[in-house]
């Protein structure tokens, strides 16, 4: 059993959005066992033998929770997983954009394996569940965070249906909704969904309804990567909206973001569609990451026909002169679905990552031309990963203080220049948009990364400081937090966050990563 500690004379943030008060906090077998003002606990911390924090200067809330997070497999092949524990995270929800490893077969992960090396690398270890309940298991061996999954519909579609563009026959669409169910009684918050990505994008609206509905009868959410970002975004977010008013769905958008020329200044239209389905009945929620760029793969960008049947058809297709006149038309000329129904400037994509060493050379360039972009899909086997400059600030302000608003990082772990909003996201609010900016007032900002996630998980005991709470806590001085990450220097730790615990075990100490793998699968159940 853990010594209880004493956190004393810290300014208590408890995650609900109230004035920070100077406190103490005990924490005792994993929970908060007591809360009270200076002056006014008594003997209880003494009385305990707790050992003794000194937080003078510190600001003590819950800790933080990562409402967009790829860390599917880096949770289980990194146990110091700096990049989350040093900004102050404690649970991250992963099975995003309706791709990852659980439920699939042997076909499927061959697939995924390919598909999703930009996003999560190969790892040398063997990885793919058969289920949802075989992840959790795994994640239950100890990690650094814990982890909430999403029943990746996309991946589900490749295990029935597979990866070409076709609708799903009545059958098919049965065992999707099976798995869907199964995912969710296995302890699932949730689907998520790609639909920039193959195969999730071959999926129909009335398919996202059957499917959302299975989530709706086990209390959980739908979170879409939904069709497009750019030319097309409102219609995109309107089709979302109306799947979950058609399921009966809770609806979380997932980096709610509205990018490229077409949408600069447009963020209050989303905001108003949001406000529209709120009326209506809908309960919608959403997040955001604090940067302008957006991070994907640069195969992501391909119109969702040349990627139809998988990568090794991609891969011919991107040999064949009739296709790539066909692929070079949809990106410069059309507006490829990929690349969000908006036509590429080629200046705007940066690799940020290859798969393969010896192209190392490129990353930090910008895609010149047509020509660079198809030699590094196919000299790559598609595992490129980039940096898209198209985000505008008055977007990412405006969204980032509606009442609806949330926090995830959508940060992808591998590459040699990844997006810095990886390793920086928390503190980068926490430093530039409070203290700096204004935009957020500290303790409003705390409660979109702490109670709000909560609330839209189901997370009954974590999020807030109360008595009785799991002990997710991270300390950190308002005064100096900051993201060390840039984007020349992606993974440089947090400033100003020098504890984090989490169920009562210190994961960071002093700034230091400690030994403690506590973290473990979080199950959620229908209320």
């Amino acid at each position: 059993m853990t010594r209880p500690l004493l956190v004393r004379g810290a300014t208590l943030v408890d995650g609900t959005g109230a004035p920070g008060r100077r406190g103490d906090a005990l924490v005792a077998d994993g929970r908060i066992a007591a809360l009270g003002e200076v002056g006014d606990r008594g003997d209880w911390g003494e009385a305990a033998g707790a050992e003794v924090l000194d937080a003078t200067g510190l600001v003590l809330a819950p800790g933080f929770i990562d409402m967009h997070a790829h860390s599917d497999l880096a949770v289980l092949t990194d146990p110091e997983h700096l990049a989350k524990t040093t900004q102050g995270v404690t649970t991250e929800v992963v099975g995003q954009d309706g791709l990852s490893y659980a439920p699939v077969d042997e076909a499927t992960l061959a697939v995924l394996r390919e598909q999703l090396a930009g996003w999560n690398g190969v790892p040398d270890t063997a990885f793919g569940w058969p289920g949802v309940a075989a992840y959790l298991e795994r994640v239950d061996a100890g990690a650094a965070v814990n982890v909430c999954y999403l029943v990746p519909q996309g991946t589900v579609r490749m295990l029935v249906v597979g990866t070409e563009d076709r609708a799903a026959t009545p059958a098919e669409l049965d065992r999707m909704r099976a798995l869907v169910g199964e995912g969710m009684r296995d302890g699932a918050f949730g689907m998520s969904s790609g639909l920039t990505y193959t195969p999730g994008m071959f999926a129909g609206t009335d398919e996202l309804v059957a499917l959302a509905a299975v989530v709706a009868e086990h209390g959980g959410f739908y979170a879409p990567h939904q069709r497009s970002y750019g030319a097309g975004a409102l219609q995109a977010y309107a089709e979302v909206v109306e799947v979950a008013r058609r399921s009966g769905c809770a609806l979380h958008l997932t980096h709610a973001t509205m990018n490229f020329a077409p949408n600069a200044g447009r963020a209050g239209e989303l905001l108003d569609l949001v406000d529209a389905a709120s009326a209506a009945g809908v309960d919608v929620t959403l997040d955001t990451y604090p940067y302008l760029p957006g991070s994907t793969t640069l195969a992501a960008v391909l119109p969702s026909w040349a990627s139809a049947g998988g990568p090794a058809a991609t891969l011919a297709r991107l040999q064949d002169p009739e296709a790539l006149r066909r692929i070079r038309y949809a990106v410069e000329v059309e507006g490829s679905d990929g690349c969000h129904g908006v036509t590429v400037e080629w200046g705007t994509l940066q690799i940020a990552g290859v798969r393969d060493p010896g192209l190392s050379a490129v990353v930090g360039e910008r895609v010149r031309d047509f020509e660079m972009f198809v030699d590094l899909l196919v000299r790559d086997r598609l595992g490129t990963t980039i940096l898209q400059h198209v985000g505008h600030e008055e977007n990412v302000r405006t969204i980032m203080r509606h009442r609806a608003h949330t926090v995830g990082s959508d940060g992808l772990l591998v590459g040699e220049r990844p997006h810095p909003r990886a390793w920086g996201t928390f503190p980068h609010y926490l430093g530039h948009y409070v203290r700096e900016e204004g935009v957020l007032g500290l303790e409003e900002c705390v409660a979109r990364m702490t109670s709000r996630p909560a609330a839209r998980l189901g997370l009954r005991d974590r999020g807030v400081l109360r008595p009785g709470a799991v002990a997710d806590l991270v300390l950190f001085d308002p005064a100096t937090v900051a993201a060390g990450a840039t984007f020349d220097e992606p993974r440089r730790q947090a400033v100003g966050i020098p504890h984090v615990l989490l169920g009562g075990r210190f994961v960071v100490r002093d700034g230091v990563r400690t030994a403690a793998t506590p973290g473990r699968a979080l199950r959620h159940r229908a209320a």
